[in-house]
């Protein structure tokens, strides 16, 4: 009980702080996980070691990762290739269907790719879609970011999944087969959310920039598929390194795969895509590489978002490493409360710390000995019970998960935004995940 009411009172003091003091969500992080540690009782050189690997270990996955992103977005935007591309993309969708577009490429892109890698390598599109539009970016963004999510948490090959599926012994065709219908039913409810909800928030994409600006660089701009290179050709560079790690080794095992594997890295195929994007700008101004020019411009902006994404890791590190996912896990798994069991469990946990691979794959270690227990042990069973953890891992994205800071910083949202939006659409997706699957289990699974 000590714990919940410490964490409950230092996501207060984040949101209460950055908002209604103006504290900077940096500084307020650090402080909140601090006390964290410390009103809970860690030794307190586990707290400063929680605080500094957590940190560490946020920029490190990251860190290179949203800048590359940044500057990449910064080439396409100051070049005009950005808007060339939204150009294009609008006359086939349409201004009014700019979420729904946003969800399903995020839906698709995040069965190989981390659901943070996706948003970076998107957001470019993404602002200069709603700019274009001229709809607000909450409702694209909040589209995109539930499209990423659904199939983060649900579909293999994204390490969470894979990992509860080897936990519990499940079929993976099953799990995949399962995971692709369910997210796609749970998404259309994250999509109502994002368009009825979300997109009546107004956030201007780029308010720097005026009409007659952007009228002004697509005179200049480069084609709508040569800024389209930069954005997707990552993409499929981590697409193929996921082929490659398949267990039938598609590609070999020799140079191709290696090759495949090095250049799919997230750090190596955004480098790879802003050195494609250096070729966008038809004049290249003196300086435009340097610390003053564009490349310097994306730096700038990535620093806030690099500090804040790794605050939001060290915040969610100390209550990872306070026990409280284990103290929640073994306290719930006393109730039979049959597929809703693995989703509670893990929503617990996925809340208190911030990470849904974590909560994953601490959810399946807890559930595993009760599977026959609670009459979970056919194959169609287990496959849904990996997926109820998935669901469960969705509720709900907040100050302790770098996702969150990814999501709100790099569209333009506040913290109590930010709780408003991504925090109840991950709610409101998981939790229409989880119905799903419950009506499923009475389908399917006969105890």
């Amino acid at each position: 009980m000590l714990l919940i009411i410490v964490l409950i009172l230092c996501v207060l003091f984040i949101v209460l702080s950055s908002t209604k003091l103006k504290f900077h969500p940096f500084l307020a992080l650090l402080f909140a996980g601090l006390a964290f540690g410390i009103f809970t009782g860690m030794p307190l050189p586990q707290v400063v070691q929680s605080l500094n690997t957590g940190f560490g270990n946020t920029l490190g996955y990251i860190g290179i990762v949203i800048v590359a992103g940044t500057i990449i977005g910064i080439f396409l935007e100051l070049s005009g290739g950005a808007y060339s591309l939204a150009d294009r993309i609008l006359k086939i969708i349409g201004e009014k269907r700019v979420p729904l577009a946003m969800a399903i490429i995020g839906w698709f892109v995040s069965i190989p790719v981390f659901a943070d890698s996706g948003f970076v390598i998107l957001s470019p599109l993404n602002k200069a879609l709603s700019k274009r539009a001229r709809i607000s970016l909450a409702g694209p963004a909040i589209a995109l970011s539930l499209g990423l999510t659904s199939t983060h948490c649900l579909v293999p090959p994204t390490p969470g999944p894979i990992a509860a599926a080897g936990i519990l012994g499940a079929n993976l065709g099953l799990v995949i087969l399962f995971g692709l219908l369910v997210s796609a039913i749970a998404l259309i409810f994250g999509w109502l959310f994002a368009t009825k909800v979300a997109s009546k928030v107004p956030i201007d994409a780029n308010p720097e920039i005026s009409e007659a600006e952007i009228a002004s660089r697509l005179k200049e701009a480069p084609s709508a598929v040569k800024a389209l290179i930069p954005i997707f050709l990552p993409i499929i560079l981590i697409v193929l390194k996921s082929v490659s790690d398949f267990p039938t080794n598609p590609m070999g095992e020799g140079s191709i795969k290696a090759f495949f594997d090095f250049t799919g890295e997230p750090v190596v195929a955004l480098l790879i895509g802003v050195l494609l994007a250096f070729l966008l700008p038809k004049k290249r101004e003196e300086g435009i590489f340097s610390e003053t020019g564009w490349v310097g411009k994306g730096l700038m902006s990535a620093t806030t978002i690099i500090l804040i994404t790794g605050a939001g890791g060290a915040f969610g590190k100390v209550i990872q490493n306070s026990g409280f996912a284990d103290t929640m896990g073994s306290a719930l798994s006393g109730f039979n409360l049959g597929i809703w069991l693995p989703f509670i469990i893990a929503a617990t946990i996925k809340t208190a710390q911030g990470s849904s691979t974590v909560a994953m794959i601490t959810t399946a270690s807890i559930i595993a000995p009760l599977l026959s227990s609670l009459g979970y042990s056919s194959e169609i069973a287990k496959s849904l019970m990996v997926l109820s953890i998935g669901a469960g891992a969705m509720v709900v994205s907040h100050a302790n998960d770098s996702f969150f800071w990814v999501i709100t910083q790099m569209s333009r949202m506040d913290v109590k935004t930010g709780y408003k939006l991504q925090s109840v659409g991950t709610f409101i997706l998981g939790t229409s995940a989880g119905v799903v699957l419950w009506i499923l289990s009475l389908i399917f699974v006969r105890n």
